[in-house]
């Protein structure tokens, strides 16, 4: 029997979103003709006659349905990207850079009358994302409060228990938005009782593997998760189709492989399939070479930037300890495991690295810590200064963080797939940063998420989480 749809999550606020796109991306290309044409932008550019917003009225109205076409193709209207906020942006960003090397390559093919602009699609670019991003967080904002992020929530159920199914289960009981709601644990054949009942009060045992075929239409499941791979081939499959026949849908878990899930690739050997990792996006050749310009043109801007700021905390440093050098520079280890300087702001008394070794991170009221150290480490305005680590190529713009030498070789045994991190070059921000994770904070919860940057990263990941960075800009958990 299929399963009831759910109205508001596959149809009404897909729609709503799409409506309010159209109109947010109008918004937005209008907003870049202003900037072009009417404020004082427009003595940058070559004159366009008779560019009014009633001739260039066409051009925008093409320019709002490639734009819509695009997002829609890189998957923002996919209703399972509802409660994925970060994942929506990463769409947004892609359709729009799609959009304005689509939009500058036909002009420069077809002949428009008037003439686009190659400033004034530049401009809209920008403007768009603003608009779109802007109204995609009210909505999210509005849809992840009360009652209605409770339709949205997708229902999914735990067919077996073990560790893996405990850290699923509080990552989804952790965030209130998540796009899963756990509304139970199936248990499995072979499964010791102790263990695979876990507390009713939060994830209730909903029966055995064999109640599946009643429970899922009483249940109004969406989703079924199979947390164990050791099942005999004819339990597998009854249990797919048993999903299949109520439209619900089923994932694995493959419990083999801990880190790089995303790297997984189907390949056959003569004629047997095999699934195993293959070559991270992060590592090959060309996307290398992509983030390497993106760090030049970063680290030559923030040098250029920063400079008055640099010189202005170097004074102040020097005015509250006058003993000691300016810039403090420590051993870190690099990509490879390679050892590389990364320099700072001093932010503390000249002696302080005599005792450095016994922190991991600098706690709270650090008697060694400089008040101006302080007040720069919040803002994590000691760290400007490794734009010319950025610069020399020892590190990235965005990466896992660097840790000391003594510190990588007592973590890569108490935490498990710790060196990994060093897949990548350390990086001034990272995926951790943004999401909260840096000086005091769940160690191996940074290594997850170092983890999930690394074989998950692609440029837009980079560009979201230097935004990210900026919005986020004063650390809570830096001392």
């Amino acid at each position: 029997m299929p399963r009831a749809t759910n109205p508001l999550r596959e149809t009404i606020l897909p729609l709503t979103l799409l409506v309010g796109d159209t109109l947010a991306t109008f918004g937005g290309l209008s907003l870049g003709y202003w900037f072009r044409y009417d404020s004082s932008l427009a003595q940058l550019g070559i004159a366009v006659p008779d560019a009014t917003f009633r001739i260039y009225l066409p051009l925008l109205l093409v320019g709002v349905g490639l734009l819509i076409a695009a997002f829609a193709q890189f998957g923002l209207y996919d209703t399972r990207l509802l409660l994925r906020r970060y994942q929506s942006l990463n769409a947004i960003l892609k359709g729009a850079a799609f959009w304005l090397v689509t939009y500058l390559g036909v002009s420069l093919v077809l002949k428009f009358d008037p003439p686009i602009s190659r400033l004034f699609v530049v401009i809209a670019f920008v403007c768009v994302i603003a608009t779109v991003g802007a109204w995609r967080s009210l909505v999210f904002r509005v849809i992840t409060r009360g009652v209605i992020v409770g339709k949205l929530r997708r229902r999914a159920v735990l067919l077996g228990w073990n560790d893996e199914a405990r850290a699923l289960a509080a990552e989804i009981a952790r965030d209130p938005a998540h796009p899963f709601q756990l509304v139970g644990v199936v248990a499995l054949p072979r499964e010791n009782a102790a263990v695979s009942t876990p507390p009713p009060t939060e994830w209730p045992a909903l029966g055995n593997v064999t109640e599946l075929d009643a429970m899922l239409p009483r249940e109004a499941v969406d989703v079924v998760i199979l947390m164990r791979l050791d099942l005999p081939r004819a339990d597998v499959q009854r249990i797919v189709e048993t999903c299949e026949r109520a439209y619900v849908e089923w994932k694995i878990v493959p419990g083999a492989f801990d880190i790089f899930l995303s790297g997984l690739h189907l390949q056959t050997i003569g004629r047997v399939p095999v699934l195993g990792v293959e070559e991270l996006a992060i590592r090959r050749l060309f996307n290398r070479a992509l983030k390497r310009l993106l760090d030049l043109a970063g680290a030559i801007v923030g040098l250029i930037v920063s400079a008055p700021i640099v010189a202005l905390l170097a004074a102040l440093i020097k005015r509250e300890s006058p003993g000691g050098p300016v810039f403090f520079g420590q051993e870190r280890v690099g990509a490879g495991h390679r050892p590389i300087t990364i320099w700072k702001l001093r932010s503390m008394v000249p002696d302080a690295a005599a005792t450095d070794a016994t922190h991991q991170s600098t706690p709270r009221d650090d008697p060694r810590l400089l008040r101006i150290g302080g007040f720069m480490r919040r803002w994590n305005l000691d760290e400007l200064p490794q734009f010319w680590n950025v610069l020399r190529g020892e590190m990235s713009l965005v990466g896992p963080r660097p840790e000391r030498p003594f510190h990588v070789d007592r973590l890569s045994g108490e935490i498990p797939h710790y060196l990994p991190r060093h897949l990548a070059k350390p990086g001034m921000t990272g995926w951790a940063q943004v999401n909260g994770l840096r000086g005091d904070s769940d160690l191996a919860a940074r290594v997850q998420h170092d983890i999930y940057y690394i074989e998950n990263w692609s440029l837009w990941l980079d560009v979201q989480i230097m935004l990210l960075t900026f919005v986020r800009w004063r650390d809570r958990n830096a001392y």
